[in-house]
């Protein structure tokens, strides 16, 4: 987010179901048809779409969030495959425990750390509250909830990003920018949709 703009980044994430999805089926052989796989196809179009290699407004930090996809896919595929006998608690631990040898490689990346002021000290313990309700939430759903009701929520964080970006960062997202993010919405929530109808006996 510190390198890219808050609602492509948000819009890439919002691929994270499509790769779940792939992921399920690759790792768990899960039977995914061939109108999923279309459907993750054209949602991995979309990213494309917001990434626009080759073009003016492609940036090689955009590819950030393309490894948040990846990493954030991982993490959901992780926790259900988690043993029963790890508490939600445990599961939040690991997840934010894994996120220091990453920092100290950002450390690194950008020259060494910088003492925080006050005003900021305070604003990233907020964050850190913050996130760690969050991704215990997330991991209480992802676990006890059914995917395919639990992950549309997920999409109301792209208008959440939209608004903030332009209120509070005054981004102005492009029309790539929106169409790239239809078309992944609606690849997501076609898949979740197919795979409820197929669950069904």
């Amino acid at each position: 987010i510190a390198y890219t703009a808050l609602s492509s980044a948000s819009a890439i994430l919002q691929a994270t179901p499509l790769v779940v999805v792939a992921g399920a089926a690759l790792i768990f052989g899960e039977k995914v048809g061939w109108r999923r796989w279309t459907a993750i196809g054209v949602g991995f179009l979309g990213v494309l779409v917001i990434l626009r290699p080759g073009l003016e407004g492609f940036t090689l930090s955009s590819l950030l969030a393309v490894a948040g996809l990846i990493g954030f896919a991982g993490r959901d595929l992780a926790t259900r495959a988690a043993p029963k006998v790890l508490s939600n608690f445990q599961l939040g631990i690991y997840g934010f425990a894994a996120m220091v040898p990453t920092g100290a490689g950002l450390l690194l990346w950008q020259g060494g750390a910088v003492a925080p002021s006050a005003a900021a000290g305070v604003q990233l313990g907020l964050a850190v509250m913050v996130g760690v309700f969050a991704y215990w939430a997330l991991t209480v759903a992802m676990r006890s909830g059914e995917v395919s009701v639990v992950t549309p929520f997920r999409y109301t964080r792209l208008v959440f990003a939209l608004v903030l970006g332009v209120l509070v960062f005054g981004e102005r997202p492009d029309t790539l920018t929106y169409i790239g993010s239809a078309i992944v919405v609606l690849a997501g929530i076609y898949t979740l949709l197919r795979t409820r109808r197929v669950a069904q006996p």
